[in-house]
C-alpha cells in the first residue's frame, strides 16, 4: 500500500466545481474499498467476514444469522452468501452460535478481529494522509447531503441499538 500521498496539481475552483461527482466518488470507493479488501485478504478474510466479526464482537449474543444478514445486506456489493461466511468463521473456530442461534466470537475470533482491525486502521491512516479532520467532516456532510438530495438516507448507519 502506498503510504506516501501523491502530489496533487492545483486547479481553479471553476474546474473543480465542474467535475462529475459520480466519477470521483466511484474512484474513491474503488480505491478505499480495494485497499481494505487487499489488507483483509492477507488474513484470509473478506469484508463480510470483517463485518461479521465486528458485529458479533460489538454485541455478543445479539445477532443471529437472519438478523445479521438483514443488517449487512444493504452494504454488500458482491452478492455474498452470508451463510457461507458464518460457516467459514465457525469452521475456523472464530464464531460460535448458541442453541438460539445467537453468535459470539471465540477467543480466536477476537484475536482475528484485532488483526483485521489493525489492517483496516492502516488503510484508514493512509486514506486520511494530508486531509484535515475539518475537511474530512465537510466531505462526509457534503456526501450525506447529496445522498439525501437524491432520495437516499443521508443519516449515519444505525448501530442496531
Amino acid at each position: 500500500m502506498n503510504t506516501q500521498p501523491g502530489k496533487l496539481r492545483e486547479y481553479s475552483h471553476e474546474d473543480l466545481a465542474a467535475q462529475p461527482i459520480g466519477a470521483w466518488t466511484g474512484q474513491a470507493y474503488r480505491s478505499v474499498v480495494g485497499a481494505i479488501r487487499a489488507q483483509l485478504a492477507v488474513e484470509g478474510l473478506t469484508q463480510p467476514h470483517w463485518w461479521t466479526l465486528n458485529h458479533a464482537s460489538g454485541a455478543p449474543g445479539r445477532w443471529t444469522r437472519a438478523t445479521l444478514t438483514t443488517r449487512l445486506t444493504p452494504y454488500d456489493d458482491q452478492a455474498t452468501d452470508f451463510d457461507q461466511v458464518y460457516d467459514d468463521l465457525t469452521d475456523r473456530g472464530w464464531l460460535r452460535e448458541d442453541e438460539t442461534g445467537a453468535m459470539t466470537l471465540t477467543e480466536e475470533g477476537e484475536a482475528a478481529l484485532l488483526r483485521a482491525r489493525e489492517r483496516n486502521l492502516q488503510v484508514h491512516h493512509a486514506t486520511h494522509e494530508g486531509v484535515s479532520t475539518a475537511d474530512f467532516v465537510t466531505t462526509i456532510n457534503v456526501l450525506r447531503r447529496m445522498v439525501a438530495n437524491l432520495g437516499g438516507n443521508g443519516n449515519l448507519p444505525d448501530d442496531g441499538k
